[in-house]
């Protein structure tokens, strides 16, 4: 019979109710494709708070996650990440793309409601994309500090022309530009570049690989997901239909009710724990093994059986 330390091991092992119904349904999606499934979910609807701002986007605490929720997996299944994020650091997005791609030949992205800037980088590197009528990517455009880069080049750009033409706009123009950091400029515009050649490989490499107009639909692609002019904010929802319009291989999560019922489930099971735990962030497989960050402490948990 158990004793009292042993229920209490099984307790933690096992989870909240929360963890209990997350795994119930993730495992369900398995069951249901054969696939492997990992959710990478962030609180940044629910989490409204400043100092969390940098935890709850793409980061380089990610790669540990997908590392604990990959160890074990039978990477010949493929992998279908179900994607929730509103972007993050391109060295981290950079980085956990390229560990992604190498740990499965097929990776299917499916995006229930928000993959933006680096979520949606993270999308064109995968093999296809699932997206339902409410589902959205977003523009890829590095931000500085809340700012796009794009923006501030292209005020910068804006700046530089007005003076040339006519002297009198420097005193316009100067508290403005006095707020940028000397090296600002320079580092956006490598880090537009560096967004923009994550992209087109991870388009090129995977997703477009055969097709043979290729390098002219990357193009189309880049020129309307890395353009803040055309996207015009950071924050730009762009639709199922409209991804399809760019040349993106995206698959409707209408096409399958028993799917689509799988896929919403999961996303409105993370929501839950989101929005009624300290969680902020989960990464977690269908076998249960789960990398969670809450507001109180680092959890990793592993079932008895694995």
């Amino acid at each position: 019979m158990p004793n009292w330390k042993d229920i209490l091991d099984e307790l933690r092992e096992q989870g909240s109710t929360h963890d209990i119904i997350r795994r119930k349904y993730l495992l369900k999606l398995h069951e249901l494709t054969g696939r492997n499934v990992i959710a990478y979910y962030s609180g940044f609807l629910q989490k409204k708070i400043r100092e969390l701002q940098g935890e709850l986007g793409i980061n380089d605490n990610d790669k540990n996650g997908f590392m604990t929720t990959i160890h074990k997996l039978d990477s010949s299944k493929g992998l279908d990440l179900i994607l929730h994020t509103p972007g993050g650091e391109v060295a981290a997005t950079e980085s956990i793309i390229d560990y992604l791609t190498k740990k499965f030949d097929d990776i299917r992205v499916i995006v229930p409601q928000l993959a933006m800037s680096g979520g949606t980088m993270i999308a064109c590197a995968g093999n296809k994309i699932v997206m339902g009528r409410q589902s959205s990517l977003g523009p890829i455009d590095p931000q500085f500090n809340g700012l796009p880069a794009h923006g501030i080049l292209e005020e910068f750009k804006q700046a530089h022309e007005e003076i040339k033409k006519d002297n009198s706009k420097i005193a316009v123009w100067q508290p403005i530009i006095a707020k940028y950091h000397p090296t600002l400029i320079g580092e956006c515009q490598k880090a537009v570049k560096w967004s923009k050649v994550i992209a087109k490989n991870a388009l090129e490499k995977r997703m477009l690989k055969n097709n043979p107009n290729k390098k002219k639909i990357v193009s189309k692609i880049l020129k309307e997901l890395t353009s803040h002019s055309i996207t015009l904010s950071h924050g730009r929802h762009l639709s199922d239909e409209k991804c399809k319009e760019l040349g993106l291989v995206v698959e409707s999560l209408e096409n399958n009710q028993n799917f689509q019922d799988a896929v919403l489930t999961i996303h409105h099971a993370f929501m839950h724990t989101l929005t009624a735990t300290p969680a902020f962030k989960i990464i977690e497989n269908h076998t249960g093994v789960a990398y969670i960050q809450s507001m109180q402490s680092l959890i990793v948990q592993t079932p008895n059986h694995q």
